[in-house]
């Protein structure tokens, strides 16, 4: 089971649009029920890193981060979505 932390400013707005999204996106690349994703504010995910596999963010990557950090804000333009989407397919293959 991997745990992907999801950040955005305040872990409500667009951290849900890009939940939707890489959940749709994990099913249907065949990972349904492999994996948990925790919404968060962005200030949270440097103390709350060492407990998950991979942190998606709509911002930029914390400091102090101690998980791989994927960039979500393809997931809002829709620019650069596959490159994203290879990134969080390699980290569950891991």
């Amino acid at each position: 089971m991997k745990k992907i932390l999801l950040a955005c400013g305040s872990g409500i707005c667009t951290s849900t649009a890009v939940h939707k999204k890489v959940e749709e996106m994990l099913n249907s690349k065949g990972y349904a029920g492999q994996f948990e994703i925790t919404q968060c504010k962005v200030s949270e995910a440097p103390a709350k890193s060492p407990n998950f596999d991979f942190l998606i963010a709509t911002t930029m990557a914390p400091a102090g981060l101690q998980c791989p950090y994927v960039n979500g804000i393809p997931y809002l333009t829709g620019v650069g979505t596959a490159a994203a989407e290879e990134q969080i397919l390699a980290l569950m293959a891991e």
